[in-house]
């Protein structure tokens, strides 16, 4: 695929002015240019969410930040996060409540890995107080989701037989619903009033050659005019504008190009979404490659020119690691951290987990505590339905895991895995009636995501009874090394590193990051069980 690919460098760093989107349904009266005046506010670090969160579209309704993210064969998919000063931000819902898209999303004769949920829109619509999610599956066709809440339950409100790539929602002054997509060639279409069919569609933009590909469309209406902003992946952001309606004609100007981003190693802030803070201030929330650990999103203010063009505020030439923070009101609560123990508690997964593909529902339960009951006969990790992934907290961070495994039966494997495209796990063997905690390493896949190795045991040790703690640490800067550890305990105090250390892949084509993953498959017969009572993810 050519989408993301990282791009020649250009011709150097040009900073324009930043429109950015006003409420929820991204109109907004002209501010003027000037200078932050939050010099005196307490400051925030980028990146401010240190996960995996690509392809952002951010929205304010009233004094709520939302965002929403790209997710891939995860599931259910597009998380929606949420803040209340947009450097705090928790996990609250999913727009896609599973991946309802052919079998290959079931792990079902097929497989769905980089496929799924890319770049996709979130909107609000204040006639009916209600969100609008929509993004393109497969190149084949558009998806419509719709909530009255965040948290949900959200609802496929209708199918659109033209696949909007890359697309971005706007609700117009008058209620209109316009979305802007492509790549290379951008378009726009106008929807029906109740959303539910295309209305029109016309191209409205072609890329110059000395430009090459933009995409990532997100679409604004600022004083009277209209704003698509593209991404040119991996280095650069751009700006079209209109002032004769959404179809244009546009004009273009260049955000930003080869700019150095905030995380060490990591690559340039672009594609992500505006925001305007009920002060009137003006963000802009992108995200940096930053590879094992995926696509982080980094925050930084924007500025206007007097003819309304946006500027990103840089520090000594490049995205800030440091600014300012947002002047807001004081929040309500505190957002629920994305670190920290999970219990399992009640009988509902926390919206921080998405599982690897749709899972089997009858193989799986939470009754204060997770139960995994094997789902496939395989030796291929990959291949395996039920298994459910955290992501990783960056810089570093430690995943620590209370497996009862009393009930697995001959041939079950089931731990706590790396996750990526070239992975490796901790976990428990049961073969002959004897158990053994084994280190594997070696599960690879190619550039068309079929498993090449389905792994190498490289350490192992006896375990007696039916309890076991689990640790992997995984180490997600951009560099050399890479490393992943695992470890496991028998008391619950002491712990005994396993095998070796494990370096992570860096390449950027499988999009996603690494990903904590807890895990439970057959070899030889469906019927065994583990119980998971606690997870805890720690930093340093």
């Amino acid at each position: 695929m050519g989408r993301r690919r990282a791009l020649a460098a250009g011709t150097g760093l040009v900073t324009g002015a930043f429109l950015p989107i006003t409420g929820a349904s991204r109109t907004a009266a002209a501010a003027p240019a000037r200078e932050s005046p939050l010099a005196a506010a307490p400051a925030y670090t980028n990146p401010v969410i240190w996960q995996d969160f690509a392809d952002i579209d951010v929205i304010r309704v009233g004094g709520t930040y939302y965002a929403s993210a790209s997710t891939m064969h995860y599931s259910p998919g597009a998380p929606v996060l949420r803040s209340y000063d947009l450097v705090n931000w928790e996990i609250a819902g999913h727009s896609v409540p599973t991946l309802d898209f052919g079998a290959k999303y079931d792990l079902n004769g097929g497989r769905g890995y980089v496929r799924g949920i890319w770049a996709s829109s979130l909107a609000y619509r204040p006639s009916n107080r209600t969100f609008y999610w929509l993004g393109q599956i497969d190149f084949a066709r558009t998806y419509v989701y719709t909530a009255t809440a965040v948290e949900g339950p959200w609802s496929r409100l209708t199918t659109i037989s033209t696949p909007y790539y890359d697309a971005g929602l706007l609700v117009d002054s008058d209620d209109t619903l316009y979305v802007a997509y492509g790549n290379t060639t951008i378009s726009v279409a106008q929807l029906s009033r109740d959303g539910r069919s295309q209305v029109r569609t016309q191209q409205v933009f072609t890329t110059p050659s000395s430009v090459g590909t933009l995409e990532g469309a997100r679409f604004y209406k600022i004083n009277g005019q209209y704003y698509i902003f593209l991404t040119r992946p991996a280095n650069g952001q751009y700006i079209l504008k209109s002032s004769s309606g959404p179809f244009g004609p546009y004009t273009m100007r260049q955000v930003l190009l080869d700019l150095r981003g905030p995380i060490p190693g990591g690559g340039v802030p672009h594609q992500g979404g505006l925001a305007r803070t009920q002060s009137g201030a003006w963000y802009y929330m992108a995200f940096v490659d930053a590879y094992p650990g995926g696509r982080m999103p980094a925050l930084a203010p924007v500025t206007w020119t007097p003819d309304g063009w946006p500027v990103v505020q840089l520090v000594n030439g490049a995205w800030g690691t440091s600014y300012p923070s947002p002047a807001v009101p004081t929040p309500p609560r505190q957002v629920t951290p994305m670190t920290g123990v999970d219990t399992f508690d009640g009988t509902t997964l926390k919206p921080r987990w998405e599982w690897n593909h749709n899972p089997d529902n009858t193989k799986w339960s939470v009754d204060n505590g997770l139960t995994l009951r094997t789902a496939t006969v395989t030796n291929d990790l990959y291949w395996a339905r039920n298994t459910l992934t955290h992501r990783i907290q960056g810089p570093a961070s430690t995943a620590t895991v209370d497996l009862d495994f009393s009930a697995m039966r001959d041939g079950d494997r089931a731990g706590l895995a790396l996750l990526r495209d070239s992975s490796a796990w901790i976990g428990v063997k049961r073969d002959g009636g004897a158990t053994r905690v084994v280190m594997v390493n070696g599960l690879t896949m190619d550039g068309n995501w079929n498993t090449t190795g389905t792994g190498t045991e490289v350490a192992s040790a006896p375990v007696p009874g039916g309890r076991i703690r689990l640790r992997a640490s995984a180490d997600i800067r951009p560099g050399t090394s890479r490393p992943g550890t695992f470890s496991y305990s028998t008391d619950g105090t002491a712990f005994t590193r396993l095998g070796p250390a494990f370096s992570m892949g860096n390449d950027w084509r499988f999009f996603m990051g690494y990903r904590f993953a807890l895990f439970n498959h057959a070899t030889q017969a469906l019927g065994g069980a583990v119980r998971v009572t606690r997870f805890e993810l720690s930093t340093p």
